[in-house]
């Protein structure tokens, strides 16, 4: 099958885009949303029930309300004035026969009742001496039909013990975009027996016993209401419903909020309009408020930090953690710590965690962006598609190892920035460096090494003293990376450049040689590697 590179490059960059609302105004008239359906389904609550683990075992245990049917195979034991011990069907009439006893009626016979039956049975012939004991060995083998919205509708063989989980598990569950938990239908002879609410199993583990026959049908009705709760809740998932309406009240019984959640914001997308409601969680009302099919709620926790904690570490003898007011500054922790006298307050660094959120954002862009360059590459000749399948693949596996890089989140502390204005964010490290007098030069280089700091040396001579470079100097990209965050790019020229600034504690960072046979695959590589280098000072080896 031939497919034009320009469509291709297509599909991929509709498939490569994020989702997103689109707000569409026009003056005097409503802001209206297209919602696109490219975003995550959420998950059917009950999703997991059926992973292959009821269908894995028959059920085998003692059920007393079982009723013993034809076909089921009884362990027999009598002893004292007669011994006797034979396992015995149960035949099409209903009976079994006990020599010198004759037949003995025990078909609709309840599981707990059957010794007392057998012993009555017994006894009309041996008056006395005589004890009988029966269980039910193995109940009769059923065929049993499953059909409705279940992935794979069918007929599937069991025990008559067997639960209705057995068989749905059978037939691949219920299909969750589609068919009902809620009802769940047991059917004999075009008669409903029994419904079934597979969210009582799941949420307080009720599910009665049913004794089934060959040919019962098991129908999964379609699905007909549904919400969704996101947020913080122990289940966030769609929520079948009963009715077209339930309470706000029922709903958070089944999504369960966290201790933390404060809020409920519902979305009401009933007609052409989207209406928003917003209630605390603890309101007394919320079992009046009501939710409709196709609802969203979101719940949240909607709070203000009235203080934040810190952490210092490296050189200083004061306290690791602190608590202050919201809206603390930098300077409020430095005027107040006792440091040592390795510490250097010329390097001092930074890191958070919306940063390092923000970093992972930008590199997982960028890898999007270069994995969309190595799938839409185009080639001219059949030898060269060989050898750009070849390279993609290896490229692709690069792809997947970038992807673990984590970024430390540093907060660039530039020199002529007055630190000490510095808003403080709740998790921040601030990290005191010890003095130094070691440049470390790593990456592309044959010894990467730590060596000792010489005024007179030149970005060259460090390289140099680390073996090196590994490939051609005009093919290097160097990163002088410093402390506090910031980095300077080395050009060719200014190898041997004197002018150049090297503080205590420096990296050099040689980036290794793009070679691809596309310029936008290597400019995309060349993005990746620097995003890397300069936010988690690490190189991804090609």
């Amino acid at each position: 099958m031939n497919i034009k590179p320009s469509l291709l490059a297509l599909s991929l960059g509709l498939l490569l885009q994020p989702a997103y609302a689109l707000e569409i105004s026009q003056e005097g008239a409503p802001v209206r949303k297209v919602i696109t359906d490219t975003q995550t389904r959420d998950p059917v609550f009950g999703n997991w029930l059926f992973r292959g683990e009821f269908a894995r075992e028959s059920f085998n245990g003692f059920n007393p309300d079982y009723r013993i049917a034809i076909g089921d195979r009884l362990q027999v034991q009598l002893w004292g004035g007669v011994e006797f011990d034979q396992p015995l069907t149960v035949d099409h009439q209903g009976n079994i026969f006990l020599p010198k006893v004759g037949p003995i009626k025990v078909a609709g016979v309840r599981n707990e009742q059957l010794n007392d039956t057998l012993l009555g049975a017994v006894t009309t012939v041996y008056q006395k001496n005589v004890s009988v004991y029966a269980t039910l060995d193995v109940s009769q083998p059923v065929k049993i039909f499953v059909t409705g919205f279940v992935k794979q509708p069918g007929l599937f063989a069991g025990q008559s013990g067997d639960s209705i989980l057995y068989f749905l598990d059978k037939a691949g569950g219920i299909a969750p975009e589609r068919g009902s938990y809620l009802d769940v239908a047991l059917k004999r002879n075009g008669q409903t027996l029994r419904h079934y609410n597979l969210y009582q199993f799941l949420v307080n583990g009720t599910l009665l016993p049913t004794q089934l026959r060959d040919g019962d049908i098991i129908v999964v009705a379609p699905l007909r209401y549904q919400t969704t709760v996101r947020g913080k809740v122990a289940n966030a998932n769609k929520f079948e419903l009963s009715k077209p309406h339930v309470t706000l009240a029922e709903l958070m019984q089944m999504a369960s909020p966290d201790p933390d959640a404060t809020h409920i914001r519902v979305s009401r997308n009933q007609g052409e309009d989207i209406r928003m409601d917003y209630y605390p969680i603890n309101d007394e009302q919320l079992a009046s408020h009501m939710v409709s099919s196709g609802d969203t709620v979101e719940v949240i926790a909607d709070k203000r930090y009235a203080s934040i904690a810190v952490r210092v570490e490296g050189e200083h003898d004061s306290a690791q953690e602190y608590v202050l007011k919201y809206g603390a500054r930098l300077g409020d922790i430095l005027n107040g710590l006792k440091l040592t006298q390795d510490a250097d307050l010329s390097a001092i660094q930074l890191y958070r965690d919306s940063v390092k959120v923000r970093q992972k954002e930008m590199l997982n862009s960028s890898l999007k962006a270069l994995e969309a360059s190595i799938l839409t590459a185009r080639s001219s000749s059949e030898g060269e598609a060989k050898l750009r399948n070849s390279e993609a693949q290896l490229l692709m596996q690069w792809v997947e190892r970038a992807k673990d890089i984590q970024p430390n989140g540093q907060v660039v502390l530039a020199n002529g920035t007055n630190m000490e204005d510095v808003r403080l964010e709740p998790g921040d490290i601030i990290r005191i460096p010890r003095q130094t007098n070691l440049i470390m030069v790593h990456g592309d280089v044959m010894f990467p090494n730590a060596i000792l700091m010489d005024n007179k040396r030149t970005v060259a001579d460090y390289i140099n003293l680390a073996g090196g470079f590994t490939q051609k100097a005009s093919n290097s990209r160097i990163l002088l990376l410093h402390r506090d965050g910031t980095f300077s790019q080395i050009e060719k020229s200014d190898l041997e450049n004197k002018d150049i600034t090297i503080k205590p504690g420096d990296e050099i960072f040689v980036l290794p040689q793009v070679d691809t046979k596309s310029l936008q695959i290597t400019k995309d590589i060349t993005e990746v590697l620097y995003q890397i280098a300069i936010s988690a000072r690490a190189l991804v080896l090609l």
